[in-house]
């Protein structure tokens, strides 16, 4: 009998599964909303011009592909962290903040996990209902038992500020905290600066551990705009830890380029915990991927390209805005006047407020494809199929 004989397969991912039955759908009229990927105007994931430069420089360059350092190219830490922290960030001139490049977002959750592991007993963590989905299975796999606190309000259409405050102040000392920092991915709602205040608060009487998942900095308001809790909250001498990733904002989602941020209390701390890091990555992927760093690295530190890929870091944000905004037009047209709450969420989703069974409905007769908890990604729609997912999200409404 074979060894594997007796394995049982696993679930499709939710995510990557709809995109798979998308692609055996042959209806031309047919809208992939599923997958959280940002696409211009011709359904296209871009390919940056500042990217696509540097790419033809490097390939002219010719230069090896040694092995990286296991925590990353120095460089590009160097850069990831300015981009996270600011520049001039006090904390970053003592020393206190670690940086290593990881595997995406998801790679910095999983090297985060590693290291909160040895550094406290308790191997609690909350994630906010609804969230990212791999967020639950990253922090499962690192021995993690993972609870819920309350987030989205579906009948206020936004946060459940009392609800998330009065799970948190439940929670025992060392609880892992997931949070977003912008976009909320999947509601779209993201917290106030005065609930950023109230979260922190939380964070040290109860001595709570933050993990900050940035995946999409630049989409909401701006670069710095959308660091701005992060920053606040190092100003104001909170220890957490970042993930940040470059797949959405340099469109360089294949390259699986991101970073993980540990801000410590002092210098000799960091060397402790970078350490730690270094053992976390060796043991989970040895090393990270150069070509991506390389990229990024010569984009961020130079002045002219950093200009350029500014600028078009804000036509993509500017154009999911837009695409928002004509969506909830569209709504409006097609003579559904109660969902103008999509223009109040930022970023690339949206909760639609469609039901599971409403959400099939949607994917059977119209070919328009979102999760079956109602996300829908903004960053997907254009001007050639917005108001065909306007339409078919109304017919899904008025059938019901």
């Amino acid at each position: 009998m074979s060894l594997f004989a007796g394995l049982r397969a696993t679930p499709n991912d939710p995510i990557f599964g709809l995109t798979d039955r998308f692609n055996k759908d042959t209806d031309p009229n047919k809208v992939n909303l599923g997958v959280g990927m940002y696409q211009d105007a011709h359904g296209a994931v871009p390919l940056l011009k500042t990217v696509l430069k540097v790419e033809n420089g490097l390939d002219a360059q010719g230069l090896p592909r040694p092995y990286p350092p296991m925590d990353g190219l120095a460089d590009y830490n160097r850069e990831a962290q300015k981009l996270v922290f600011g520049a001039d960030s006090p904390a970053i001139a003592a020393g206190r903040i670690v940086t290593a490049q990881s595997l995406g977002g998801t790679g910095a959750l999983t090297v985060a996990a590693d290291v909160y592991s040895a550094a406290s007993p308790n191997h609690a963590a909350l994630v906010s209902s609804p969230t990212w989905a791999n967020h639950i299975a990253i922090l499962q796999r690192a021995g993690y038992t993972v609870g819920t606190y309350r987030y989205y309000d579906a009948q206020r259409h936004g946060v459940d500020v009392d609800g998330l405050l009065a799970d948190l102040s439940a929670a025992e000392a060392g609880t892992v905290i997931v949070l977003h920092e912008c976009c909320h991915n999947p509601t779209g709602y993201d917290l106030t600066r005065e609930q950023w205040d109230a979260v922190a608060q939380l964070a040290r009487d109860r001595r709570l551990t933050l993990f900050i998942d940035m995946a999409y900095q630049g989409f909401s308001e701006g670069l710095d705009e959308d660091a701005e809790t992060i920053r606040r909250l190092v100003a104001d001498g909170l220890t957490f830890v970042v993930g940040s990733s470059f797949s959405k904002n340099f469109s360089l989602y294949g390259e699986r380029i991101g970073a993980v941020h540990f801000v410590c209390a002092d210098a000799d701390e960091a060397e402790r915990v970078r350490s730690r890091v270094k053992t976390a990555a060796r043991e989970n992927y040895s090393t990270p991927p150069l070509h991506g760093a390389r990229i990024v690295t010569t984009i961020l530190s130079d002045e002219q390209l950093r200009a350029q890929w500014v600028e078009e870091v804000t036509a993509m944000r500017e154009r999911i805005k837009s695409m928002r905004r004509a969506l909830v037009d569209g709504l409006n047209a097609a003579g559904v006047h109660d969902m103008e709450f999509i223009n109040t969420q930022a970023g690339m989703f949206s909760y639609c407020g469609l039901s599971k069974e409403q959400m099939e409905l949607l994917r059977t007769e119209h070919h328009v494809y979102g999760t079956d908890a109602g996300r829908l990604c903004v960053a997907a729609l254009n001007p050639g199929n917005v108001d065909y997912v306007a339409t078919a999200i109304a017919a899904v409404r008025s059938a019901a």
